[in-house]
């Protein structure tokens, strides 16, 4: 089956503090409900390099807010596994972005995932030399995308299959 170009993949981590919550369902209900269709997933535990290089562009507009943030980022991620998925869908990037709602908690609308699980402000977290738990990671944009699934998934981990919704979309 051809693929219209506004279907799209993007890359979601379920960070530690989801996990560790016990969250993770529950949000991921969100995203199936909206139509995206989960294409690859696993739980893993990546060293501190994988992440650096993870957030090693994301990285350069942390940094912004001082090298410290960037490590405290690095240390949260590094507190217990996440789950790594990968959401194929009809502009899946923007639709993800919309619904996981701003980086910081405390701007993030109600409604939104990290509006409804999380609260913390940057400032709290600059006051207290904390990273931000913010629950998920969601690639930024599709060149984003683009870049991050391959880091965390190979070829043969991704699935192409139909769901029933496709009937209606596609």
């Amino acid at each position: 089956m051809k693929k219209n170009n506004l279907i799209e993949r993007t890359l979601i981590l379920f960070k530690p503090d989801a996990v560790q919550r016990g969250v993770v369902g529950e949000i991921l209900t969100r995203f199936e409900r909206v139509g995206l269709k989960i294409i690859g997933t696993k739980m893993i535990a990546p060293d501190r390099d994988h992440y650096y290089k993870h957030y090693e562009e994301i990285g350069q507009v942390i940094t912004r807010r001082g090298q410290k943030v960037f490590d405290n980022n690095l240390d949260i991620m590094n507190a217990g596994p996440v789950i790594a998925m990968v959401f194929e869908g009809i502009e899946a990037v923007e639709l993800v972005r919309k619904l996981v709602g701003s980086t910081e908690p405390k701007s993030s609308a109600p409604g939104t995932i990290r509006g409804d699980f999380s609260h913390m402000s940057y400032g709290y977290g600059d006051a207290e030399d904390k990273a931000i738990p913010n629950l998920i990671h969601a690639s930024g944009d599709l060149a984003d995308a683009k870049q991050e699934i391959p880091h965390w998934f190979s070829d043969d981990e991704l699935f192409d299959y139909s769901v029933l919704n496709e009937k209606f979309t596609r």
